[in-house]
């Protein structure tokens, strides 16, 4: 066996059952000392991540807004979140594979945090099933890959992006989406956001302790470079409300919030 080379050919798979099957067993070839073998040839360019053919894409102005107070509304929110978690899971992968000079910790914390996407993608997928749809029946975007694919730049960069912007904006807005759930009655589908909130700040908080430990290591201010990752990738602002209860738990500094309040939009009109 070879971990990098079982971990591609998870991440270019466009089978949605080997995708989510295949990373949760690259966890258990990691969680298998034995099994652990990262040699690898070092690419010039990572391809992007395999996607279903049955998934439309189009562009986010062209999704439809619909209400949570009918089915097909409901399951095109649940389908929303489920595009997020299989895009999550090729995040993840990604992350394991693009940066080769990190420590070993580094590769099992991503193949760890995709088997949890692939996880939450199945729970989603299960629930959109006992609605009678299923992932495929509604256009998503792509999005937030395109956002982390200007971050790959090196793994400082995308841990700054991804898990500290794209991922924990989901710790923002997941709060809201789950009491909207419940306020239709539809307490299934709240209790698995309610489970992946309380994941992901796992998930936001291993971003945050490799974003440092990059910063450390190439001896950088941790609290202005993520200033000046944002300005520089995010054109200089983040969307708010922040749920600075659930940041915090998953490791961000008090100044860096301070920083993402004054990047937000609402406050710069403000100003």
């Amino acid at each position: 066996m070879n971990l990098y080379h079982d971990t591609f050919r998870v991440h270019q798979s466009t089978n949605i059952e080997d995708k989510t099957t295949g990373a949760k067993e690259l966890l258990t070839i990691v969680e298998n000392e034995k099994l652990w073998d990262f040699n690898h040839t070092q690419s010039a360019i990572l391809e992007a991540p395999g996607t279903p053919v049955s998934i439309t894409l189009v562009h986010p102005s062209k999704l439809k807004k619909r209400s949570l107070r009918n089915p097909d509304g409901r399951a095109a929110l649940l389908h929303a979140i489920a595009h997020i978690e299989f895009n999550a899971i090729n995040l993840a992968l990604d992350a394991a594979l693009r940066f080769f000079n990190t420590p070993r910790e580094y590769i099992s914390d991503w193949i760890a945090v995709a088997a949890d996407e692939a996880r939450h993608f199945g729970l989603l997928r299960k629930r959109l099933r006992e609605l009678n749809y299923d992932y495929g029946d509604f256009p998503a975007h792509n999005g937030l890959w395109a956002i982390a694919e200007k971050a790959s730049t090196d793994p400082l960069t995308r841990m700054g992006i991804v898990p500290k912007v794209l991922e924990a904006r989901g710790l923002d807005v997941t709060p809201a989406m789950h009491r909207a759930f419940i306020d239709v009655g539809d307490h299934k589908s709240a209790d698995i956001l309610a489970l992946i909130l309380r994941e992901e700040i796992g998930h936001v908080a291993i971003g945050n302790r490799w974003f440092h430990y990059f910063c450390e290591r190439e001896k950088l201010d941790s609290e202005s470079t993520f200033e000046s990752l944002l300005i520089q990738h995010c054109r200089g602002s983040v969307r708010g409300p922040f749920n600075r209860e659930a940041r915090l738990q998953s490791g961000f500094s008090e100044s860096e919030l301070e920083i993402l309040e004054r990047l937000s939009p609402q406050n710069k009109n403000t100003t």
